[in-house]
C-alpha cells in the first residue's frame, strides 16, 4: 500500500513538474511559453514540445525530459532544452524541487565528467529554475554521452544525483528549429 501512494504521488509530481516546466517557459520571455505545448516529436526519452505563443510570428520548440530520482521517486526534475526566438543563443533549464540547498546551486556530469555547477535563478511555488547558456562543448559533450546527471542538495554534504538518458538528444537537439 505504501508503495502504491509513493508511486501515485510521485506520478502526481511529475504532472506538477511539467506545469512548472509551463509556467517556467512562460516566465521567462526568453523561452516559449509552453502552457499546452504540443508534442512533435519524440527522441528516445526526449520530447520536441512546440507552441505558438501568442503575438509570435511563428512556432517556439523545446526538447524536454522528465524525470525522477531512482531511490527517491517524489524528486524529479524537468530538463528543458530551447533555442532562442532570435537563434542566438541555447539555454538548459532545470525545475528542480522545493528544498534544494539555493547556494550549492545545481551540479551536473556527463558520463562521470564534472561539467560544473549552475547556480538557481528563481524559484516559484512548486519549483526552483537553474538555467545556464549552452556553449558549444556542452552541447557536444551532451550528444556524444550517454547519462548526465544532474546533482541537487539537499545540505551542503548531501548531493541527490538524478540520472537521465542522453539517448535521442543528439537527435532532437538537431530537429530543434
Amino acid at each position: 500500500m505504501i508503495d502504491d501512494v509513493l508511486a501515485w504521488r510521485s506520478a502526481l509530481l511529475r504532472k506538477r513538474m511539467v506545469g512548472v516546466a509551463v509556467l517556467t517557459a512562460a516566465l521567462f520571455g526568453t523561452g516559449p511559453a509552453f502552457s499546452q505545448g504540443v508534442v512533435k516529436a519524440k527522441h528516445g526519452d526526449w520530447e520536441t514540445r512546440c507552441e505558438t505563443p501568442p503575438g509570435a510570428a511563428k512556432e517556439q520548440c523545446a526538447l524536454i525530459q522528465s524525470v525522477a530520482a531512482e531511490d527517491r521517486p517524489n524528486i524529479s526534475l524537468v530538463v528543458i532544452v530551447l533555442k532562442t526566438a532570435d537563434g542566438k543563443s541555447r539555454l538548459l533549464r532545470v525545475v528542480a524541487p522545493l528544498g534544494v540547498l539555493l547556494p550549492s546551486g545545481l551540479g551536473l556530469k556527463v558520463d562521470q565528467a564534472d561539467i560544473g555547477r549552475a547556480g538557481f535563478v528563481r524559484c516559484l511555488p512548486t519549483g526552483c529554475i537553474a538555467e545556464v547558456t549552452m556553449e558549444d562543448k556542452l552541447i557536444d559533450q551532451l550528444r556524444s554521452g550517454t547519462t548526465a546527471t544532474f546533482i541537487i542538495f539537499q545540505t551542503p554534504e548531501e548531493g541527490i544525483g538524478i540520472p537521465l538518458t542522453l539517448a535521442g538528444f543528439k537527435d532532437g537537439f538537431e530537429a530543434l528549429p
